[in-house]
């Protein structure tokens, strides 16, 4: 595929102002700057649930508040947690609200907002395991009604099933997922999952995700597809905890999912600034250290390989979006894998990805002249916009595919 920023992420626009009674507002100075991307800049935003739930008091308070602004600063997507065993640890009471608060915080900062996971062998309820598995079944498709219904207007992007390649064969604990599975196979246990998620909100965007880039994933893909489910993003997790992939490897891996033409997510995004992870871990979760601390060096190849992989993503047509995850140092395994070092400072790659994303990405306030008929012409990224003149403010959208000609009244 032809991967090219420009062609790919950005078109040549007339946008043709009238007056009100129609006629072209000629020969006048407008300011037009953009003020969103259509791309998904996202992170995980776990840190936001305590944050807007009072749980954090005094420095800690304030800490995390300037940590949320450099989120916001930088990105426009999160994505909120919703593993079983943590969200509802005693059955029928969920941490609905708790999650209901920090959804709104990111909508009324304009961060498109998505849950993470609805089905998922891992961190799932531990009271499934008393039940049989049509109970199991039973509880599952009840949990994705009620969250996706729940939530709807707040959440409505979802991870409906996380890892389904390793699901019925994962023996590291017993659990009612992987029980599930093994009954029902992969196939059958995602199309129940996303039957249910499908019929709950028939609007909301929808994902398969998965950590296995080997050809059993898009395989599992192919073969729901042919079983007549519809996805409407294949996310990919892009962990590289062992040492970034490199433009290559990445392609390769797009390459394998291109057949499908459906829109990808490279949904969770490692790059550690500090010693890789030893090559011989085969389950990143093996690997339990105290301290793993950034360090400068480091720090400065998170930055560079952080740069080309959000360029090689960008780049290319089908991918939609990318999540770093997450964005502060010692959440997972305690990884230094953060943009933000534990005390909230900003690393290397935080500055670099901001230059890039807010930056070269980015149409700034523009000084533009209309011509006789009222138009003006000019290349924008696809994204939200916004037009200034005669002291009134006015909104549009650079959607890809659509009309490259635009209308609007003043």
């Amino acid at each position: 595929m032809n991967c090219d920023i420009k062609k790919n992420r950005m078109t040549d626009i007339i946008l043709t102002l009238l007056e009100s009674d129609g006629a072209p507002l000629a020969n006048q100075q407008v300011t037009v700057e953009q003020t969103n991307h259509s791309f998904l800049f996202g992170t995980a935003a776990f840190d936001l649930i305590p944050l807007t739930n009072g749980e954090y008091i005094g420095g800690e308070k304030e800490r995390a508040e300037q940590r949320a602004e450099k989120i916001t600063a930088l990105f426009n997507a999160a994505t909120l947690p919703f593993y079983w065993a943590r969200f509802e640890p005693q059955k029928g009471n969920p941490n609905t609200e708790k999650i209901k608060n920090a959804a709104r915080r990111c909508l009324d900062r304009n961060l498109v907002t998505k849950g993470h996971p609805l089905c998922w062998h891992t961190l799932t309820a531990d009271w499934l395991l008393e039940m049989s598995n049509a109970e199991i079944l039973e509880a599952q498709t009840a949990r994705i009604k009620r969250d996706v219904s729940d939530f709807r207007g707040l959440i409505d992007m979802w991870d409906v099933v996380n890892e389904a390649v390793i699901m019925p064969v994962f023996e590291k604990y017993d659990n009612g997922i992987t029980r599930l599975c093994k009954e029902l196979g992969r196939i059958e246990t995602i199309r129940a999952m996303f039957k249910t998620a499908r019929e709950t909100n028939p609007t909301a965007t929808l994902l398969i995700n998965d950590f296995d880039i080997s050809s059993a994933y898009d395989i599992l893909v192919e073969g729901c597809l042919e079983a007549g489910m519809q996805f409407d993003v294949i996310g990919i997790q892009s962990h590289m905890h062992q040492g970034w992939w490199g433009v290559e490897k990445t392609l390769k891996v797009l390459e394998n999912f291109e057949r499908f033409h459906l829109p990808i997510h490279f949904t969770e995004t490692t790059l550690v600034s500090g010693h890789l992870m030893p090559p011989e871990i085969v389950d990143l979760n093996d690997y339990q250290v105290t301290d793993w601390p950034t360090t400068p060096g480091g720090e400065e190849r998170q930055a560079e390989q952080a740069i080309q992989h959000y360029k090689t993503l960008f780049a290319h047509p089908l991918v939609e979006g990318v999540t770093w995850w997450d964005s502060f140092d010692g959440g997972w395994l305690n990884a230094p894998a953060g943009l933000l070092r534990k005390d909230g400072s900003a690393k290397p790659a935080y500055e670099e990805l901001m230059k890039l994303i807010k930056g070269e990405w980015w149409i700034s306030p523009t000084k533009i002249m209309t011509n006789d008929k009222g138009e003006i012409h000019f290349s924008g990224f696809y994204g939200q916009y916004k037009l200034s003149l005669r002291g009134k403010r006015k909104y549009f959208a650079i959607t890809k595919g659509k009309e490259t000609s635009i209308s609007v009244e003043v």
